[in-house]
């Protein structure tokens, strides 16, 4: 009691306990500060008491002040021994004590007890922080793999694209050398049959040539898959109702696919048009429903669809950017595709049909006619159920456009006379299309070079220029230009196994002839040229008149 007296003269808040129990409800309570008499240990049960101090948390060190009897030291004391053992942080104030002594023992303990406490606020604070921290480096370290697994993707896909350009830069200027090699086989080819047929010759020979023909035809469908596969084939997109196309597809895709395959159509009413150029279309359309049904085997389902679509950003390098488009879908109940298959569709020869059963350029040639249409495709595959390859093709403002027939000459080649001015830098393809033309009643005269070509238009009256696109030192695109500025009037058709339609911006009244081809193609082409020019009537006319009209 005298105890709690100095204390409260200090302003020190001081219960008294009776048990070591009453102590341990006081410690529970929240006290700060337990001060124990020596004798209070004698006799009495301390193990909940030693328990406590054992189970206190790493922040706390529960004070101890033992009031014990004069004159006994730790070494002479086994019970002070004791009571360090069991308490831990003990201080020993020997009576009788000063009661300044009492109060700043107390005070520096509660000092100490209050810098535990202090201790725990800031260790929990910093607890949280840490945890607070490790959340945001955590969702910093998300968003960091998760922008490397974009970039890798990105960098995969600009890696493919890379890859597949250089391809299609490769394949293009192959396709046009084999263009030209296949313009000199197929034309001497014919030049040689119609010899035969006029002598009547027959038999093993003409057979041979027969087959002769059919490989270099053969080579000229792969060559046009090339080109379309590195999107530099001829294109003429039109206006068009897709529902039309498929409906008229129908009985052609029933008589590929055989009577086993049951073909399905699911045509969107309120279609829109589509820009295209229909002769691609159906033979890209053809393409994937000759893999349909290489897939499938005996019996399945081959359903094509149409519809209208509005897509956002594209997921693939395959798919369209923003926009509205036209959808063409064919689907089928085949095998699928493996995701390492579905990877590598795309890429140019390569195919999963056994040797001899595909070039390996169908879906890259579908993939090139739509992104040279400015549209995409898109794969959905399941393996073992089936596949859907989406053509998205860009829709048209414009109404169908009627469906244009071949230009009907007004007379035949026989009744007109002109003179052609032949341009290429190629001896045999200039040979061969030179021949074509003598054949056709036509008077010739040949350039190896834009150069030799502008003396000739300088020094000679031309009817018609008839030009190589591909040519070194200055295109045929660069010619025509040059040649519009001064003989406005003269009508020019390409000759070309390639063109690149943003390279004709600006050349009006042109038309384009594709390698390889044969005497009529050429005949149509050049009277068709020649009947669509503002330059009077060509017909039964001498080739050298008075007026000049450059064509």
């Amino acid at each position: 009691m005298l105890a709690q007296a100095i204390l409260c003269e200090a302003n020190l808040r001081a219960e008294i306990c009776e048990s070591i129990n009453e102590l341990l409800s006081g410690i529970h309570s929240g006290c700060e500060l337990a001060i124990v008499t020596e004798e209070a240990f004698r006799g009495i049960d301390t193990r909940h008491l030693a328990e406590w101090v054992t189970r206190q948390p790493a922040w706390s060190d529960f004070p101890f002040i033992v009031l014990t009897e004069h004159g006994g030291g730790l070494e002479r004391n086994p019970l002070a021994a004791q009571i360090t053992d069991t308490l831990g942080s003990v201080s020993f104030l020997e009576r009788p004590f000063h009661p300044t002594t009492l109060i700043s023992v107390v005070r520096t303990h509660l000092r100490g007890r209050r810098r535990q406490y202090e201790c725990r606020r800031l260790n929990e604070e910093l607890e949280f922080r840490v945890q607070e921290r490790t959340k945001e480096l955590a969702a910093a370290n998300r968003q960091l793999l998760a922008q490397i697994e974009e970039r890798e993707r990105v960098e995969s896909t600009l890696r493919q694209m890379q890859r597949l350009e250089a391809v299609g830069q490769l394949t293009s200027g192959v396709a046009h050398d084999f263009n030209n090699l296949l313009t000199v086989v197929l034309g001497n080819i014919a030049f040689v049959e119609r010899e035969f047929a006029a002598r009547g010759i027959d038999g093993k020979l003409s057979q041979r040539l027969a087959m002769m023909r059919t490989a270099a035809e053969r080579g000229a469908k792969l060559t046009d898959q090339l080109l379309s596969f590195s999107r530099r084939q001829r294109l003429e997109p039109r206006a068009l109702d897709l529902n039309a196309t498929v409906a008229s597809m129908r009985d052609l895709l029933q008589s590929t696919m055989g009577g086993s395959i049951q073909i399905e159509t699911v045509l969107t009413e309120g279609l829109w048009h589509a820009l295209v150029d229909p002769t691609q279309l159906e033979l890209a359309v053809l393409n994937l429903a000759i893999n349909a049904r290489d897939a499938m085997g005996v019996g399945g389902r081959l359903q094509v669809s149409t519809g209208n679509v509005r897509l956002g950003e594209p997921e693939t390098p395959e798919e369209p950017g923003p926009g509205e488009y036209v959808e063409i879908c064919v689907s089928d109940t085949g095998s699928g595709m493996s995701p390492e298959v579905r990877a590598r569709v795309f890429e140019p020869f390569f195919t999963t049909k056994e040797i001899g059963k595909g070039s390996g350029l169908g879906l890259s040639q579908v993939l090139g006619f739509a992104k040279q249409s400015n549209g995409g495709v898109r794969v959905d595959t399941v393996e073992n159920e089936g596949t859907s390859i989406h053509i998205f093709l860009p829709r048209s403002q414009l109404s169908q456009e009627a469906e244009r027939g071949p230009v009907q000459a007004q007379a035949s080649k026989s009744e007109l006379h002109a003179r052609v001015l032949l341009v290429d830098d190629d001896d045999a393809v200039r040979q061969v299309t030179a021949d074509m033309l003598n054949e056709l009643q036509y008077e010739v005269l040949e350039a190896g070079s834009a150069g030799a070509a502008f003396d000739i238009l300088d020094a000679e009256h031309i009817d018609l220029l008839l030009l190589d696109f591909a040519m070194p030192g200055m295109s045929g695109a660069e010619v025509a230009r040059r040649v519009r500025t001064r003989y406005p009037s003269l009508p020019i058709v390409f000759v070309t196994g390639y063109a690149d339609r943003a390279a004709l911006n600006g050349i009006g009244g042109s038309r384009t002839i594709g390698k390889p081809f044969n005497v009529r193609e050429l005949a149509e082409t050049v009277a068709a040229a020649l009947i669509g020019s503002n330059c009077g009537d060509l017909t039964s006319r001498e080739v050298t008149r008075p007026s000049r009209c450059l064509m």
